[in-house]
């Protein structure tokens, strides 16, 4: 049975704006309160799902949230109609207008951690929704991440969905973002790897000083037991404390792994020799071999893999078992990331092509092309299984294109985002998108 690592992208919500909300998130910060474009940002997305698509790789899509959350500014004691709500937060208490109006559910790395049901006690895929616990404008998005990909991955089957954890900082889990998985093929049995940034009960694991450790072990321990995944298939490792503080608030931005293969900076983690002897040795008792690339900080400093989003890139496994790289055009205008990029690919080593996209709506809010998608190791029956609304075909891009050209604003400020209009906006698009996308009732004004 052929099995496929599905790309399901997180589209670009009507209101994406730089907020600036994202503490540790260098390129976040550094735009704050600039204006945005969430057509164009659409757009870039859908335009890298397309291309994806037409080069033979499966790819999904999956629905951005309801905002403004105007339930969550009842929730912090504004109150009237919801246009009142709105107006009443922007005059009081403008940060949190902002938060609730945040479009990062598009990087739905951040969404869930996802489990193949080739690793699983009970043989079935399963997805536990992030709770974001770090961030408060983050920390509102699971219960409707949850129903959407309840509606996705619908047959119970073939799919089984957990509960966010506790919302408490000792099980602060950021998804996808610190999680990869190595196998021989996407199909067999493979290694799970949690990336986690502090312990939250273990005083002898070190911590950042600067930017918050947002992945904490417990927290990835707590997953991995819910998907029932056996101990000799799952690796912990630490991220290093001083890269966190340098702006890598999410393991991958420091790393990307694919198959076999884990692309790393050299300062990424700590204890990486043990960490990679330990991978090896797990991959090779499931029948793999593990491989591992690292980028010395003298070619590549942390600094320019940050500004450059060069590991938060995709790696993607070609037919004849090579890698192909998508980076962001930040990789191009980056003298010393694209020196090595080229030497990279004519070292005739296993990644042996990058091609470059235009994401600078979503780079700018500190998001890359890693960031956009939520990855799903499917098998032939449960790829039929997923609700066929939401793979990527030429005539769903078509529609999706139109949609975005018909509902999205080409300019956001601050200001903006207290027009209740803005509300009623989203509103319809999104009402338009779950009939596009079949995906039922999921968001909180179709429900209530």
């Amino acid at each position: 049975m052929k099995s496929y690592e599905v790309n399901f992208d997180g589209l670009v919500g009507p209101t994406h704006n730089y907020g600036g909300l994202s503490y540790g998130n260098v390129a976040s910060q550094s735009n704050s309160q600039q204006s945005s474009n969430p057509k164009e940002a659409a757009l870039q997305g859908l335009a890298k799902m397309k291309a994806l698509m037409d080069m033979g790789f499966q790819q999904g899509v999956l629905a951005p949230q309801e905002r403004p959350d105007v339930a969550a500014l009842r929730r912090l004691g504004f109150a009237g109609s919801d246009a009142q709500v709105i107006q009443q937060a922007a005059k009081e208490a403008m940060p949190l207008l902002v938060a609730s109006c945040s479009a990062s559910s598009m990087w739905v790395a951040n969404a869930a951690t996802v489990s193949p049901s080739a690793d699983t006690a009970d043989g079935r895929v399963h997805f536990t929704a992030a709770n974001l616990n770090c961030k408060y404008h983050r920390s509102i998005e699971h219960p409707t991440t949850s129903r959407v990909l309840g509606a996705m991955f619908a047959n119970p089957q073939h799919f089984a969905h957990h509960a966010a954890l506790p919302a408490v900082a000792q099980f602060g889990d950021e998804g996808a973002a610190n999680h990869t998985r190595f196998c021989r093929a996407y199909g067999e049995a493979g290694v799970e790897f949690f990336v986690f940034g502090r312990s939250a009960f273990d005083t002898r694991y070190p911590a950042p000083q600067k930017y918050p450790a947002r992945q904490t072990l417990e927290a990835s321990q707590a997953v991995a037991r819910l998907h029932g995944l056996r101990e000799e298939g799952v690796v912990y490792a630490q991220q290093n404390p001083s890269v966190i503080d340098q702006g890598v608030f999410h393991n991958d931005v420091i790393a990307v792994g694919n198959g076999e293969v884990l692309f790393y900076h050299e300062d990424a983690f700590l204890e990486t020799d043990k960490m990679l002897a330990e991978l090896s040795g797990k991959l090779a008792k499931v029948g793999g071999k593990f491989q591992s690339v690292c980028v010395p900080r003298s070619a590549v400093t942390v600094d320019d893999a940050v500004r450059s989003y060069l590991f938060n890139s995709q790696l993607l496994s070609r037919p004849d078992g090579s890698m192909l790289l998508i980076v962001p055009e930040e990789c191009r205008s980056n003298e010393r990331v694209w020196q090595y990029l080229q030497g990279l690919t004519g070292a005739g080593g296993v990644i042996r092509e990058v091609k470059v996209f235009d994401l600078k709506q979503s780079m700018q809010n500190g998001g890359g092309p890693a960031c956009l998608r939520l990855r799903v190791a499917l098998n032939e029956t449960e790829l039929a299984a997923v609700n066929p609304g939401v793979i990527m075909t030429a005539p769903l891009y078509d529609s999706l294109t139109h949609w975005v050209e018909r509902h999205y604003r080409d300019r956001m400020t601050e200001n903006d985002l207290a027009d209740p209009q803005l509300l009623l906006e989203c509103r319809a698009a999104l009402d338009e998108l779950t009939q596009i996308l079949k995906l039922g009732s999921v968001y909180p004004f179709q429900i209530n």
